[in-house]
């Protein structure tokens, strides 16, 4: 890891950074006895503070058809952990001048000006001209009006499972013109509902910049940050270290399909379409806790972090069902992180300030700026996500004696 001022940094003891030696070792032995009882293929932890790796280890099965051990260098799908990701970029386009976040979505994409909500009037659903235009805050902070498919079984989200909205055969282009002729499930501004917003900031990311999303995050973000085994596609001779599920789910569930990250797609998904690793995503990480910069390579200014991990709701309520069940009691939502505004309230520990996300496939972080600290949980295990999400915050907090 580095320092503020990009000194490389060596790994420390737990008790060195304030952390418990052997609450740290608990970390690893309770995902072990989750590996043992084989509900949990394998995982990779990685927990840093003050600049300083205090846990970096691997455990389980990398691949469990063939039981090759998960290694840390494993690379995983992270899916919605790659929302934060194109959100920078898209502020690093605003502190450019290329882009206004009161700008509407229409300015850089015209498919969406003419939008309709479905609105249910005497159990029959109408569509209605929206009454303000989706901007690119919305956008960021999950009110354009805009859901997925699988966040509930509203007329507009069937609509989505129809049409396959989430088909990686599409291009950004394609995907953003079929999300604009379909009806909004909401008023854009009136409510937190978690859904493709963070695909179409890419497409607009795109239209901005003139470079595909892959291309301007591999130039702008991925090199300069360093992070080595970070796309939308593995190579092949990478292919040997991508983490795999368990081919059956351990509870009986219906197993989620994961996506195919080993050979390149049409769609690259700025919601939800990215590959890494631990110590990949734990240098994006740094460089959020740093305020902007990592190794001497700045490319945000700290207000800008602290307008982006600030919470951007105020009143705007959260849906019910699927998206209240993201965003827990006592949380906000900024630009791109859910974002703690209450030291309680929430069922689980964390410091006012603190921002974090999740993928499907069950990947999750959380950054503490408040303690100097960040987690990085990486695994595969699709219909247990939400579990060890839970499970590693409480475990990570536990950690902290100083």
């Amino acid at each position: 890891m580095v320092d503020p001022r990009g000194k490389v940094l060596p790994g420390l003891s737990p008790d060195q950074v304030g952390l418990c030696p052997q609450r740290t070792n608990r970390v690893m032995a309770v995902l072990q006895a989750e590996v043992d009882r084989q509900r949990l293929p394998g995982a990779v932890v990685l927990i840093a503070r003050h600049g300083k790796l205090a846990l970096f280890d691997s455990l389980g099965a990398l691949d469990p058809a063939t039981n090759s051990p998960m290694t840390r260098d494993a690379i995983f799908r992270i899916y919605s952990m790659t929302k934060p990701i194109v959100s920078v970029a898209a502020m690093m386009l605003m502190e450019q001048g290329q882009l206004l976040l009161n700008d509407p979505v229409a300015k850089y994409l015209p498919e969406y000006a003419m939008q309709k909500v479905a609105h249910l009037v005497d159990g029959a659903v109408q569509l209605q001209a929206v009454r303000q235009a989706a901007t690119l805050q919305d956008l960021l902070r999950h009110t354009a009006g805009l859901t997925y498919e699988f966040m509930g079984n509203a007329s507009v989200q069937r609509q989505y499972a129809q049409i396959r909205i989430g088909s990686r055969g599409r291009s950004n282009a394609e995907l953003s013109h079929q999300l604009a002729a379909l009806p909004l499930l909401f008023e854009p501004g009136t409510v937190w509902e978690y859904g493709r917003a963070t695909d179409v900031l890419g497409r607009v990311v795109e239209i901005v910049s003139g470079q595909t999303l892959g291309a301007y995050l591999q130039d702008h973000i991925f090199k300069p940050l360093g992070m080595t085994d970070t796309g939308f596609s593995v190579p092949p001779e990478q292919h040997a270290r991508i983490a795999e599920p368990f081919a059956r789910d351990p509870e009986g569930g219906v197993q989620m399909r994961l996506i195919d990250v080993r050979e390149d797609a049409a769609l690259e998904s700025g919601g939800g379409g990215l590959a890494s690793t631990a110590m990949d995503y734990a240098r994006f990480l740094q460089f959020m806790l740093n305020k902007g910069e990592l190794d001497g390579v700045r490319l945000l200014g700290p207000r800008t972090v602290e307008f982006m991990t600030a919470d951007h709701l105020g009143e705007i309520p959260v849906n019910s069902g699927a998206s209240r069940a993201l965003l827990p009691p006592g949380h906000g939502f900024g630009l791109g992180v859910a974002v703690r505004k209450n030291l309680g309230v929430a069922s689980v520990p964390g410091s006012v300030g603190s921002y974090f996300w999740g993928g499907m496939a069950g990947t999750t972080f959380f950054v503490d700026p408040a303690e100097d600290l960040f987690a990085v949980l990486m695994l595969q295990a699709p219909n247990q996500r939400e579990y060890y999400r839970m499970l590693f915050r409480d475990l990570v907090y536990a950690t902290l004696i100083d």
